[in-house]
């Protein structure tokens, strides 16, 4: 009798854990958790990437010459390791001013579930529409 209790709670336990697994993986398998298409995930990830690394050369910058510069300046000097300011259906464009910045990589593909926009700013504070 004991051993039939003992295999139950296993069983139990199994199932619980198995359900937690899954939603785990749903839950970090998409850009906010709304789309299963891996190729997006990866996208958004990457971009995601690119944004700090852009914030991250134009905090350089300022720091070393005290002001900010364009995307296409900071590819043609080496500052950041992208040949051009895109990466698959995302695009990358800059607002300087003299005070900060905002880098915005805008999309351009046909998943509804994939932000149309994410930006980040001179404070490394990203965003997303």
């Amino acid at each position: 009798m004991g051993r039939v209790f003992g295999f139950v709670g296993l069983l139990i336990v199994l199932g619980a854990g198995m359900y937690i697994y899954k939603q785990e993986v749903v839950a970090t398998s998409a850009p906010g958790g709304t789309t299963s298409n891996p190729r997006a995930t990866i996208d958004v990830a990457g971009v995601k990437n690119d944004l700090v690394a852009i914030a991250s050369a134009e905090r350089r910058r300022f720091a070393s010459d005290g002001k900010y510069v364009d995307i296409s300046d900071l590819i043609s000097n080496g500052d950041i390791s992208m040949q051009q300011p895109s990466r698959g259906p995302f695009s990358y464009a800059s607002s300087i001013s003299d005070t900060g910045f905002t880098i915005t990589a805008t999309y351009s593909g046909n998943d509804p579930a994939v932000p149309r926009t994410l930006r980040i700013d001179q404070n490394m504070q990203m965003s997303s529409e």
